[in-house]
C-alpha cells in the first residue's frame, strides 16, 4: 500500500507462506490513523468457497476497496472455476483498466494451497519467490522474518505466527491479534 496516497493511514500486515503441501495466510488486526489505533481486531484473512474451490485472501489497504475487489475477485473464479491464475490476471486487468477500479486502494494475497498471488492495483500478479509473500505496512518485516524462519523446520502456521509476531513487535502499525487460515493440499 502507497503511504503517499493515504499520508498517516497504516492498516495492516499480511503474510503468505507456502511449505509442506500447505498454504497458511495470517493477518493482524491492527487499524492506525496516524498514531492512533482505531481499532484492535480486524479481520483482514478471508476465506472465499467460488463454486466450492476454496481460496484464502488477505488484503491490505482501504476496507471498502478491498472488498470491492473480493467480490469481483469472486465472480472472476465463479466464471473460471478452479483457475486462480486466469481470475487474478482478469481482476488485474480490470483493476488496472476500469475508470472507477482503478482508484481503489488495496493489495491482495490470494491462494487456493497450489498457488499464491499477489494482486496490486498497478496489474502487477506477482507469484512469490522463496514461498513467502507479505503486504501491508508490516509487510517487509513478516517477509524477512518468515524468509529466515524458512530455514528452520518450522510448518507453515509456526513460521506465520512467529515472523507475524516478529513485525509485531517491530512495526507500531502491526499487533499480535492474528487470523489464520489454512488451506491444505
Amino acid at each position: 500500500m502507497a503511504d503517499d496516497k493515504f499520508p498517516g493511514w497504516h492498516g495492516t500486515t499480511i503474510l503468505a507462506v507456502r511449505r509442506g503441501g500447505e498454504v497458511v495466510v495470517a493477518g493482524d488486526g491492527q487499524v492506525s490513523l496516524g498514531q492512533t489505533v482505531i481499532k484492535g481486531s480486524a479481520r483482514k484473512v478471508r476465506r472465499l468457497s467460488p463454486g466450492g474451490h476454496p481460496v484464502v485472501c488477505g488484503f491490505a489497504g482501504s476496507t471498502a476497496d478491498a472488498f470491492t475487489l473480493l467480490e469481483r475477485l469472486e465472480k472472476k473464479l465463479e466464471a473460471a472455476p478452479g483457475q486462480l491464475a486466469r481470475a487474478c490476471v482478469d481482476l488485474a486487468k480490470d483493476w488496472r483498466m476500469d475508470k472507477y477500479l482503478r482508484n481503489l486502494e488495496a493489495m491482495l494475497i490470494v491462494t487456493d494451497g497450489d498457488q499464491v498471488f499477489v494482486l496490486t492495483g498497478a496489474g502487477d500478479v506477482l507469484e512469490p519467490e522463496h514461498d513467502v509473500a507479505a503486504i501491508g505496512s508490516g509487510g517487509n518485516y513478516a517477509l524477512a522474518a518468515a524468509r529466515g524462519l524458512m530455514e528452520t523446520g518450522l510448518s507453515a502456521e509456526e513460521v506465520a505466527r512467529k515472523a507475524m509476531a516478529i513485525a509485531a513487535s517491530i512495526c507500531v502499525y502491526t499487533n499480535g491479534n492474528l487470523t489464520v487460515e489454512k488451506i491444505a493440499k
